[in-house]
Formats: C-alpha cells, structure tokens, sequence
C-alpha cells in the first residue's frame, strides 16, 4: 500500500493511504475526458454574432433590381456585404458535456494514485500553522523538497493554513469540494490536510450503485412477495379481472343485439 510522509509535525511519521483510491492505475482516457468536461464546465459560453436580423438598417433595396449594370441586391446587411450580418457565427450556448458517476470517481482515483506513486503527495499538519505566517508555509514547503507548482488542498474550515499558503508563488490553494481532476494533474506535487484528505477518499472511493442491478433487486424483491400467500392473492385478483372483462364482452353483445 501507498504511504505519504507528514511534513509539520513535530516527529517524522507517514500515513498509509487508501489503496483503493490511491492504488488504482493511470487510466489515461478517463483522466483525459474528465480534464476536458472541466474546462468546458468552466467556459462562459459568452461568444455572440449578429446576424442579417439583428443588424440595424438595411430595410431598403439598395437600388433597383434591373438596369443598373450591378449585381442585384435585395439589402444592405447582406452577410456579403460590409457591416452586414454573419452566417453560422457563434452564439452563446452552454459547452458543458456528461460524465458518469463512476468515470468521474475513476480519473479522480488515477489522478491521486499517479502522484502517491511517484512521491510526489504528502500530508500537511495543520496545527503547524496556528496563525497565518506565510513564512512558516514557506519553510514548510523548502523541508518538503518537492518540485512547484504545487496543489495545497484544505477543508474549509482551515483558514489559518489557507492564508498562510495562498501567497506563496507557484502554490494553489483550493478546498476538497471544489479541487477537480484538472488541477491535480496540473501539479507537480500534491499537499494535502487530513480532513481534505478524507474528503477525497469519500469522493473518489465510493462505489456507484448499477441501476441495472437496481432493478434486477426491484424485480426479485416482487417475486419474492408474489409466493406463498401472495400468489394465491395474485391468483384471484387475476380470475376477478378475468370474470369482468367477460361480463363486459356479455353486455355489449346484448346491447348489438337490441
């Protein structure tokens, strides 16, 4: 199992990481396709053209449409025309695409194995840092060793570690819930608190339920309920809906007949 040294304490000790999480193999695709739904996310969608519609003027015919010599042209805001409108210009629209559940979790896991194999993860004392001193932070990080730019990942209630860090140059700042796969691979070293560490573990190592076998459960649970004193039940609501549909077959025959 994968092991991360404590850079703070007052001893040298190492915690053993989850070795689901921070086990798993690089999974390149996966790390690739959750790198680009974050970016999209991240897009404003802003971008705008303004076509022939839009574009102020332009209600008059130019000139007539025969006998001048010229190309005949029904407006001035033609998108052939300068300071017309444009044709299949961007519009704002939202870049964001799906990713499952379990892909998510999977190129999140392979991001934090890739740094606990090369060594480049370690865990942060926070109790360290009791008051914000960027200079402690910086002392923190020279004994640490590890290449920049680093991640520093925090719960959001460690406020004093946030202000220490935040800064220091080539060192990112970000809380558990919103650090995402781009800016872990994105780092050349990983620095994690013990809360942010357990915030991640219950991100990435949680085991999305399959809707298949949901239903598959669903439909046992039924039959299930259907034997012993539940089928006879079944049986008999059955014979009655059955008897009704006769009595009303009976009806409108006689009803034809009349």
């Amino acid at each position: 199992m994968a092991e991360a040294p404590v850079i703070g304490g007052s001893e040298p000790q190492t915690v053993t990481l989850n070795d689901t999480v921070f086990g798993a193999r690089f999974h390149e695709p996966l790390v690739h396709k959750g790198v680009r739904a974050e970016r999209a996310a991240r897009r404003r969608g802003t971008a705008a053209t303004r076509t022939r519609g839009m574009v102020s003027g332009g209600g008059v015919k130019p000139w007539r449409q025969k006998g001048t010599g010229r190309a005949r042209a029904g407006s001035s805001r033609s998108p052939l025309w300068t300071g017309g409108g444009t044709v299949f210009g961007p519009q704002p629209r939202s870049y964001t695409f799906k990713v499952n559940r379990k892909e998510r979790r999977a190129a999140l896991s392979s991001a934090l194995s890739l740094h606990a194999q090369r060594g480049s993860l370690a865990i942060i004392d926070v109790a360290a840092l009791p008051a914000p001193k960027t200079k402690d932070a910086e002392a923190l990080l020279r004994h640490w060793g590890q290449p920049s730019p680093t991640l520093l990942v925090l719960d959001g209630s460690e406020r004093n570690a946030a202000l220490s860090f935040r800064n220091l140059k080539h060192v990112a700042v970000l809380t558990a819930e919103s650090v995402g796969v781009l800016e872990i691979v994105g780092a050349a070293s990983l620095l994690l608190s013990e809360a942010a560490l357990d915030s991640l573990i219950a991100r990435a190592g949680k085991v999305a339920r399959n809707a298949v076998n949901d239903r598959d459960d669903r439909r046992a649970v039924s039959t299930v309920a259907k034997g012993g004193e539940g089928a006879k039940v079944a049986r008999e609501a059955e014979d009655e809906v059955a008897q009704d549909e006769v009595a009303q077959d009976e009806v409108a025959q006689d009803r034809g007949g009349a």
